[in-house]
């Protein structure tokens, strides 16, 4: 195997102690770096040219993906209209060179993993929840939980530095569906009512209860964009109405642009007893 080829199942990015261990010796690594082939980045990293930007950015500058970047890399669920910025987790020595970087220097929770450019996933989660609100925070944490081999209960051995991080462990769950569904259980938690989810309620599971009989549905697009979905969710409907229930249907859409509307809609409705169970004179 040559170096190049080495390199591309890397991630076409490679540390040069590491390819001295796979038997690249430096006068072979230095060959490639002049014939063109290999860019030499800082003192010891190497790459080739398909490496991907922000491994290589990361390498520059003497740090490694966290927060939000390493959630898109990771493919957890990131909030829309996200800042493209490049989140680096930099050690204390090291300083900012790049004005399209966002650097954490927190102290790592763990011990660092060597010549990684990808932060622990610990790490990354604390950087998010000092990044972003609450919610969306949260919808991170869980969206985690789902892509990785990560429980609740792993995370709740932490020890976690930070205020922010610890609020948001208080309000994750890790049985959510989505991450819509997570930002509406965060914005919905201080309310002061009863609110459950996942509930089998005439056959099928609704995405949420509030008090008795109050059921909102959250409808991300995946799980309804067909019209065989949308006939079934009609019907669903319709059974629970006989049944005594007020049913309300919120789009991806509405949860995370419209909120001022949802949160008025919904107040109104309990405000008006429909969380309640009918009263039959």
């Amino acid at each position: 195997m040559d170096l190049l080829t080495w390199l591309s199942h890397r991630d076409g990015i490679g540390h040069r102690d590491d390819a001295a261990a796979a038997g690249f010796a430096p006068p072979r690594v230095r060959a490639a770096i002049r014939a063109g082939g290999v860019q030499r980045i800082r003192a010891r990293w190497i790459a080739i040219p398909s490496a991907p930007v922000d491994l290589v950015r990361a390498a520059e500058a003497g740090g490694a993906v966290t927060c939000v970047s390493l959630a898109r890399r990771r493919g957890w669920w990131v909030p829309p209209d996200t800042e493209e910025m490049l989140h680096l987790h930099l050690p204390a020595h090291e300083s900012i060179r790049d004005v399209g970087l966002r650097a954490h220097w927190t102290k790592p929770l763990g011990p660092r993993r060597p010549r990684s450019l990808e932060a622990s996933f610990e790490d990354a989660l604390a950087h998010a929840a000092e990044c972003f609100d609450l919610d969306h925070a949260t919808a991170i944490w869980e969206s985690a939980i789902r892509r990785e081999a990560m429980t609740l209960e792993s995370l709740r051995q932490v020890g976690w530095r930070s205020s922010a991080a610890r609020r948001v462990l208080e309000h994750v769950r890790g049985d959510t569906g989505s991450s819509l569904e997570t930002i509406f259980h965060v914005r919905l938690s201080g309310w002061g009512v009863r609110l459950r989810f996942q509930v089998h309620l005439a056959g099928h599971d609704v995405d949420f209860v509030i008090g008795t009989h109050l059921v909102v549905q959250v409808d991300g697009w995946a799980y309804h964009s067909s019209s065989a979905d949308r006939t079934r969710d009609i019907a669903h409907d319709a059974e629970l109405r006989l049944r005594g229930y007020t049913v309300l249907r919120f789009s991806y859409a509405q949860i995370l642009y419209d909120w001022h509307n949802v949160e008025r809609i919904l107040i109104a409705a309990i405000a008006r007893g429909a969380h309640l169970a009918p009263f039959h004179a």
